[in-house]
């Protein structure tokens, strides 16, 4: 789940839903100054459908042991650092679905996503919110990713209907941090994050060259992007979402049940240049 706190409880979205606004973003990626991606439908199905391993987890939502949501929030934007209120066996357990269920079906789409994971959890994961017996269960992890991604990096390689230049490391890499950045900007969109933010990693220009987007809110989940990097100015989008009502709840089952019984609305998000 992904929380926006508001007066009396919380906007809920799920993981699929954030994934889905990303692939969104991404299909409006490309204009004179910055690439659109290519191979189109296998970068689009990697970024829309990353977090599809926490479907069914977002069907039975759980709290913190504050009571709370356990769900990305605005607090947690730039550094992850939520590992004290989650069951860290429980959640490399999902991100190794939701690589492994992409992997089955697209090899290139996975590895996008495998990277994805991989970078969270090593160069923006705070490793000292995990208690150090359980550091062993994430080094596993990441050791199994590496492995991953090295054998689909050899099924790419000898995909007969993928352009060479679609297979070189450097297409790969400007897809992940592709990946990412629409991920990032979702991520913003979902919590309505407030402050100057950029889309991680500078990105691929049509030039060759390479460009770090700034990120500022100018209202509502509306934010402006400078320099633009999507094929027109203004853009809508809408996102799915549940309010539950109330801050804290006496169990996970509490918190499913309001989830469940609340209707589903459409949040704006707009972006421009």
């Amino acid at each position: 789940m992904l929380r926006l706190e508001t007066d009396t409880g919380y906007w809920l979205v799920t993981h699929v839903d954030h994934a889905h606004l990303a692939g969104e973003f991404a299909a409006r990626w490309g204009n004179e100054r910055f690439h659109a991606p290519e191979p189109r439908a296998h970068v689009l199905k990697g970024i829309s459908q990353h977090d599809d391993g926490w479907r069914e987890r977002d069907r039975e939502p759980q709290i913190t042991r504050l009571g709370k949501p356990s769900a990305f929030s605005v607090e947690l934007v730039g550094k992850y650092s939520a590992f004290e209120e989650i069951d860290l066996a429980d959640y490399l357990a999902v991100r190794e679905r939701a690589v492994r269920l992409i992997a089955e079906e697209d090899p290139y789409a996975a590895i996008l996503v495998s990277m994805h994971t991989y970078n969270l959890l090593s160069e923006r994961t705070d490793r000292s919110t995990i208690v150090p017996e359980q550091l062993s269960l994430l080094d596993d992890f990441l050791g199994r990713q590496r492995a991953l991604q090295e054998s689909l990096l050899g099924q790419i390689a000898m995909d007969p209907a993928l352009l060479p230049e679609h297979k070189s490391a450097t297409a790969i890499r400007d897809h992940f941090r592709l990946l990412q950045a629409c991920d990032n900007l979702s991520l913003l969109a979902c919590v309505d994050y407030r402050k100057p933010a950029t889309l991680l990693h500078p990105l691929a220009q049509s030039d060759g060259g390479y460009q770090s987007v700034a990120v500022d809110s100018i209202g509502d989940r509306s934010f402006r992007l400078d320099p633009y990097p999507m094929v027109e100015s203004p853009l809508r989008f809408s996102l799915p979402a549940r309010h539950v009502e109330g801050k804290t709840f006496a169990s996970a089952a509490e918190l499913g049940t309001r989830f469940t019984a609340a209707p589903v609305a459409q949040l704006g998000v707009s972006i421009s240049a």
